[in-house]
C-alpha cells in the first residue's frame, strides 16, 4: 500500500486516482487523512472558491456544469464538490450530480467529488472544509461547492467560499422566503436561472428591493456565528460596498453563464483590492476553528461518559426529575 507521502506526490503530479484516494481518507477522517491535511497544508490558499447555494429546483446543477464549461473555455482547471443529503433511515446518499455532470467525463481539467452531508445541518458536509483544501492543494484554478438546498442554513456556505452564488428561479414563490433566511444576506453573486420561464421580470424585481433595503455590512465571527461587524453600540458598522449583481441564465441552454463567470472573477478582484480577501480568511478560518473544538470536546466528553451514566441520566430527565440544561451542566462538570 502506498505511502501517504507517495500519494501525496503523485496527486500534485497530476495523478487524478492518487487524489481520489487522499479525498477518500480526509473524508473518513483516517489518521492517514489527518497526517496529508497536515502536509499539505503549505499549500493550499491559491484556488477560487466559489459556493453555489439555493432552494431545490432552482437548476443549480446545470448552472454549476455549464459554468464548469465556460471556465474550461478560458483555460482554467476546475473542481467541483457537489454536496448531496444522507437519507435518514439508510444513510445513503443520491450522490446524483456524477450523472447530471457525464459529460464532462474525460476532461483532464475537471474534477468532480460527491459527498453526503452524513447527517450534517448547513448544507455543507462535516469534511467539505478539508476536502476543498485537498482540491486546492492539487492545483485547480476554480473549486465549485454545490450545496444540497437545505434551507436557512445554507449560509453556512458563506464560511467555506470567497464568492457566493444564490441562485433563485421565477414561479417557485420563495423570493419572501430568501430574505427571512438570510440567503440574500450572504450573497455576492445572485443568479435568476430558469429565466425563460414566466414571472422572471417580477422575480428580479423583488429581489433587487429586497437589496436596496439597506447596505450590505461587514459579517464577522462570533463563537463561530456569523454576525454583522459592529465594535460597539456608538460605532458606525463597516459596510461592504459590492453592489450585489442579479444575473439572468438559462442554464441548459449557456444562456447567461458567461456574464456570471466575469462577475466572479470581478467579485475577487473587489476582495483583493479592498483586503477584504484577507478578512474573509480570517472568518472562514475563526469558525471553522470553534466549529472543530465544539466537535472534539463533544466526542472526548462523550468518550468519558459512560453509555450506562447517560441512560441514567436521559431516565431521569424524561422522569422530570432534572431538566436538561441541568443535566448538561451535571456532565460538563463532571468532565
Amino acid at each position: 500500500m502506498k505511502s501517504i507521502e507517495t500519494l501525496i506526490e503523485e496527486m500534485r503530479s497530476g495523478s487524478r486516482r492518487a487524489l481520489a484516494r487522499l479525498i477518500s481518507q480526509v473524508e473518513n477522517e483516517t489518521p492517514d487523512g489527518q497526517h496529508a491535511l497536515k502536509l499539505l497544508y503549505p499549500h493550499t490558499g491559491n484556488a477560487a472558491t466559489v459556493g453555489i447555494t439555493g432552494a431545490p429546483g432552482t437548476g443549480k446543477s446545470s448552472l454549476v456544469n455549464t459554468m464548469t464549461k465556460e471556465l474550461r473555455r478560458r483555460d482554467k482547471t476546475v473542481a467541483v464538490v457537489a454536496v448531496d443529503p444522507t437519507s435518514p433511515f439508510s444513510g445513503g446518499a443520491v450522490l446524483g450530480d456524477r450523472f447530471r455532470m457525464n459529460d464532462l467525463a474525460g476532461d483532464k481539467g475537471v474534477f468532480i467529488r460527491s459527498m453526503a452531508t452524513r447527517g450534517n445541518l448547513g448544507g455543507l458536509a462535516r469534511a467539505t472544509f478539508d476536502v476543498v483544501r485537498v482540491l486546492d492543494a492539487a492545483g485547480f484554478d476554480y473549486v465549485l461547492i454545490e450545496t444540497v438546498g437545505a434551507g436557512q442554513s445554507e449560509v453556512d456556505i458563506a464560511k467555506a467560499a470567497q464568492t457566493t452564488v444564490v441562485v433563485e428561479a421565477p414561479g417557485l414563490g420563495d423570493d419572501i422566503q430568501a430574505i427571512k433566511a438570510g440567503i440574500l444576506e450572504i450573497a455576492d453573486i445572485i443568479v435568476v436561472n430558469k429565466a425563460d420561464r414566466p414571472g422572471v421580470k417580477n422575480t428580479v424585481r423583488a429581489l433587487r428591493a429586497m437589496l436596496d433595503l439597506g447596505h450590505r455590512q461587514k459579517m464577522v465571527a462570533h463563537h463561530g456565528q456569523l454576525m454583522l461587524m459592529q465594535d460597539g453600540p456608538d460605532t458606525e458598522p463597516e459596510y461592504d460596498f459590492w453592489r450585489v449583481p442579479i444575473i439572468q441564465t438559462i442554464a441548459v441552454e449557456d444562456d447567461g453563464i458567461a456574464k456570471v463567470i466575469d462577475k466572479i472573477e470581478e467579485h475577487g478582484e473587489h476582495l483583493r483590492e479592498t483586503g477584504m480577501d484577507s478578512d474573509r480568511e480570517r472568518l472562514r478560518l475563526e469558525t471553522e476553528l470553534v466549529d472543530r473544538l465544539q466537535d472534539a470536546l463533544l466526542r472526548d466528553l462523550l468518550d468519558k461518559t459512560g453509555p450506562d451514566e447517560l441512560e441514567a441520566l436521559l431516565q431521569q430527565i424524561i422522569n422530570r426529575e432534572v431538566d436538561p440544561a441541568s443535566a448538561v451542566r451535571q456532565l460538563v462538570s463532571a468532565s
